[in-house]
């Protein structure tokens, strides 16, 4: 059985270590390090991790990875390499599979487009079908409940799901499972995707969610 989740992880630590410490990333405000620091955190602290999901959490969780972050980008990275330690949820039969598989995979794209001139990579056609899989559900959550138009999500092939407010203008936004993925999760501006509807729709979506900066 593929290994999504596990396949990822090694990209995602090639990528942070070829970037340095101190490379920008899509994640507002933050580092790599800063990036490597929650990603240690998730897997090794479970007590600390609740404030990534609640707000009245937040500040324990930043203070924890703040501490994280103190410590060697090395440590941090061969940390993150050796996976979940076994007392871990992540490290339950499965877990990792389910709940790192995307979640690498946005991160290690966070680094890779921070650039300006960042170029996509090709996404293995196994892993293209476990994002498409897992995308229905985190569009309801990420993207339909905040959009203001109704959505289309396409692959180049013609398969598709809509989310978002029935009855609203309908935007059809074009792209590979992987870029379709990064743009539910607000990462738009940064994806090669094709954008089409009326443009009164266009522009109320680009404020909530941000879109390629070409809309073909």
């Amino acid at each position: 059985m593929s290994n999504h989740a596990l396949a990822e992880r090694h990209r995602l630590a090639e990528l942070l270590a070829a970037a340095g410490p101190d490379a920008p990333t899509l994640c507002t405000g933050w580092t790599t390090r800063d990036l490597a620091a929650h990603l240690v955190l998730r897997e090794h602290r479970p007590d600390a991790a609740a404030g990534i999901r609640v707000g009245a959490l937040a500040g324990w969780t930043q203070r924890v990875q703040a501490g994280y972050a103190e410590r060697p980008y090395e440590e941090l990275l061969r940390s993150f390499r050796s996976g979940p330690p076994l007392l871990s949820p992540f490290a339950l039969p499965g877990a990792d599979e389910a709940a790192n598989t995307v979640e690498y995979f946005v991160h290690a794209e966070d680094v890779l487009r921070a650039g300006e001139s960042w170029r996509a990579q090709p996404v293995p056609p196994g892993r293209a079908e476990a994002l498409w899989r897992r995308l229905p559900l985190i569009a309801r959550l990420e993207a339909g409940r905040r959009s203001p138009a109704r959505l289309e999500l396409r692959r180049p092939d013609g398969q598709s799901l809509t989310v978002g407010p029935a009855g609203a203008p309908t935007v059809r936004i074009t792209g590979e499972p992987g870029e379709l993925l990064l743009f539910v999760h607000g990462r738009g501006a940064r994806t090669e995707l094709s954008v089409e509807g009326p443009p009164d729709a266009v522009a109320a979506l680009h404020h909530v969610l941000p879109l390629p900066p070409v809309h073909p």
